[in-house]
């Protein structure tokens, strides 16, 4: 591989004349030889030279010929599999050796590609909820058209989570977790997006929200939330706060930054409500 990178600026675009090419100079090598010893020494003979070189030429086309005969079959090979690998089609009979290597690479070349594909979803993937991570929602929010980025952002976060991991186990709180996630994705549109955002605080983006539309939603899922709780601790349902701040598709951190002053100022104000963010740098609690 390393050769034919570095090859590549001859004949880039042709792999038959970037093998002539080489196998031109390498065969032209004892000319170039006898040519030098022949200025030399001033012995040299021009029917000689002549000969030489066509026999050389010769030589050097016959060899081009057979490269390219054998790797006929194998761009056959690839084109057929191209046509046929949808189809699950076998692959073409063109010689055990060539089909057997080629094969190898194409599995090997498969597995790499699947190992791509995980590690790319692993990367954008929250591995306990099944939903996207902080990356993931962010690389979806620069993904949307400039004309539809907008919406409201909210940062929510389960009220006394530590509660939850110190009375009832690890276990149960990352039940909890997924439950939450569950919960959030079922109830938002198709739409919108949801994404865990760090330890038990969640992001939502209510995609051509207005505030109101993503401040009922929430009360609708926090009303749910005490009536059919995810878990109870200490005889009280667990319930989340959230902090709302609409987003004109511009400064993302600057709303995400408001969002969570938001947040913060529910959990002042006792924890299971919402509070919007306002332009001014003061929150209106529900």
């Amino acid at each position: 591989m390393q050769f034919y990178l570095a090859t590549s600026f001859i004949f880039p675009r042709s792999l038959r004349l970037r093998l002539f090419a080489l196998c031109f100079v390498a065969t032209h090598l004892p000319l170039i030889g006898y040519c030098a010893w022949g200025l030399a020494t001033g012995r040299i003979a021009l029917f000689e030279f002549i000969l030489l070189t066509l026999a050389t030429v010769i030589g050097t086309t016959l060899a081009l010929f057979g490269i390219g005969a054998l790797l006929n079959p194998i761009h056959a090979l690839a084109d057929a599999l191209n046509r046929n690998e949808e189809d699950g089609a076998a692959l073409p009979e063109v010689g055990d050796v060539i089909q057997t290597l080629y094969a190898g690479v194409h599995r090997a070349a498969t597995a790499t590609r699947a190992q791509m594909e995980d590690l790319t979803i692993a990367a954008l993937e929250d591995p306990l909820t099944g939903i996207a991570n902080r990356r993931g929602f962010l690389e979806q929010l620069d993904a949307l058209p400039a004309d539809q980025r907008r919406g409201c952002i909210a940062i929510v976060d389960i009220d006394f989570f530590k509660q939850v991991n110190d009375k009832l186990g690890h276990d149960e709180g990352d039940r909890v977790l997924c439950a939450f996630a569950d919960r959030l994705s079922s109830q938002i549109r198709r739409a919108d997006m949801v994404a865990r955002w760090g330890g038990e605080e969640f992001a939502i983006l209510f995609h051509e929200s207005i505030e109101d539309e993503a401040d009922w939603t929430l009360a609708r899922i926090a009303a749910r939330m005490r009536e059919e709780p995810i878990s109870i601790v200490d005889g009280r349902p667990v319930t989340f706060s959230a902090g709302i701040c609409c987003w004109n598709g511009e400064d993302i951190e600057g709303t995400l930054h408001l969002a969570d002053e938001a947040l913060y100022e529910a959990k002042r104000s006792g924890r299971d409500c919402i509070c919007r963010a306002l332009p001014a740098g003061q929150q209106v609690a529900d």
